[in-house]
C-alpha cells in the first residue's frame, strides 16, 4: 500500500468512526457540513480526489482536528513565534 493510498485509508475510517459516533447517517453530515451526500461517500471509500477543502468542511463538523508534524516543526514553531514577538 502507498503512503498515499495508508492516507486516504486512515481518513476514510476516521471519518467513518466520528461520524456513527456522532450518531450522524450521511445525509445529515452533508447538511452540517454544506457538501453532498457523494462527496462524504467519496471519501468515506478512499477517493483520492475530493477537494480538500471540503475536507476541511466535514472535519470541521466532526470536530477533527489535523496537526503538522516534521523534524523541522520544532524551528518552525520557532521562528513563528520569534516573527510574532517582533
Amino acid at each position: 500500500m502507498t503512503s498515499d493510498t495508508k492516507f486516504f485509508d486512515d481518513l476514510s475510517k476516521i471519518i467513518i468512526f466520528h461520524r456513527k459516533q456522532s450518531g450522524l447517517n450521511r445525509a445529515e453530515l452533508s447538511h452540517l457540513s454544506n457538501v453532498s451526500k457523494t462527496v462524504i461517500y467519496d471519501i468515506e471509500h478512499g477517493k483520492k480526489t475530493v477537494r480538500f477543502e471540503n475536507i476541511v468542511k466535514i472535519l470541521n463538523v466532526l470536530n477533527i482536528k489535523i496537526k503538522f508534524t516534521s523534524p523541522l516543526m520544532s524551528s518552525y514553531m520557532e521562528l513563528l513565534n520569534k516573527n510574532e514577538k517582533s
